[in-house]
């Protein structure tokens, strides 16, 4: 009898946490499982406007992911995004993890932790329209920066940053760098402090350097919170979007070369050419996923 009632009382509570989950299964079937459903919809009908003329929508099966992958500019975009989030996310995890060693690390005794934590999280506060205005302005052709360089005789005349593709690529990373690294030390530093320090005691009676210690037991046990940052980042810098898009005016110049996937995603929803729109979108979503499951089988796979 008294197994009945502790049966039906985990029942009671089982309804409890589903009721519990409801508003979050609304909000994600409303935002997030119909909006996919209808971009899969829509990739595979013509539906664009033209002039005053709405073409569609006309169910053409295929042809809009044929028409994606002939046209050549996926693969153009897709490489200048994969350029950017690499040269933006090896400094970032390279910072990130020198500063969460030393902040984690009780025998450097740092003073002023909490102050320097929140110094690097605050431009992760910040709106990247906000980051893109101040460095458009810092780097243009009459900045402050071009300012300084021709005055300490570095230059001769200003440098146009925004001109050569080097130099574009590189504040676009140098901006997402400074934006996500406190983030990503933030998270890294979680991991370490989780570490059982007992390991740390260990390796230092064993007479093991600070570099041993951090190649032989940080970054082992800090497997999983790295895949996590990667994945993330990862899945981040294919939605590379705002930073280049208002830095380059939405142009992506110069010669395209910072032209994103999802800025030209935008460039066929502004045209009002949705199922182009929804085709690239198809894409971008399987190569996420792709992507994603590679870096966790690479990083999972057994060592030798």
């Amino acid at each position: 009898m008294s197994g009945k009632i502790k049966r039906g009382k985990v029942v009671s509570y089982n309804k409890w946490g589903y009721i519990f989950l409801i508003p979050f299964v609304l909000v994600y079937i409303i935002f997030q499982l119909v909006p996919l459903v209808t971009t899969i919809y829509n990739s595979f009908f013509e539906n664009y406007r033209q002039g005053l003329m709405q073409v569609g929508p006309n169910f053409i099966g295929f042809d809009n992911y044929k028409t994606i992958l002939t046209n050549g500019d996926m693969w153009v975009y897709a490489q200048n995004t994969f350029i950017m989030w690499i040269l933006g996310f090896v400094p970032q995890i390279i910072v990130s993890l020198l500063l969460g060693a030393w902040f984690s690390d009780t025998r450097m005794r740092l003073k002023g932790t909490r102050f320097f934590k929140t110094v690097i999280y605050l431009p992760n506060l910040i709106m990247a329209s906000a980051f893109s205005m101040l460095f458009f302005t810092l780097f243009s052709d009459g900045g402050p920066v071009n300012s300084i360089l021709m005055q300490t005789g570095i230059l001769d005349s200003p440098y146009s940053f925004l001109s050569h593709a080097g130099s574009a690529r590189g504040l676009v990373a140098f901006m997402n760098f400074i934006m996500w690294f406190g983030n990503t030390t933030i998270l890294l530093m979680a991991g370490m402090m989780g570490i059982d320090t007992a390991l740390f005691e260990a390796a230092e009676v064993d007479g093991a350097t600070s570099a041993q210690v951090f190649f032989r037991i940080t970054l082992p046990l800090l497997k999983p919170i790295l895949i996590y940052v990667m994945i993330t980042s990862l899945i981040g810098g294919l939605q590379m979007f705002d930073v280049p898009q208002i830095l380059t005016n939405g142009t992506g110049d110069p010669m395209r070369s910072s032209m994103t996937l999802i800025m030209y995603l935008n460039k066929h929803l502004f045209s009002k050419n949705y199922g182009l729109a929804g085709a690239l979108s198809v894409f971008l979503f399987i190569i996420t996923a792709a992507l994603s499951m590679l870096v966790y089988r690479f990083s999972n796979r057994k060592e030798a």
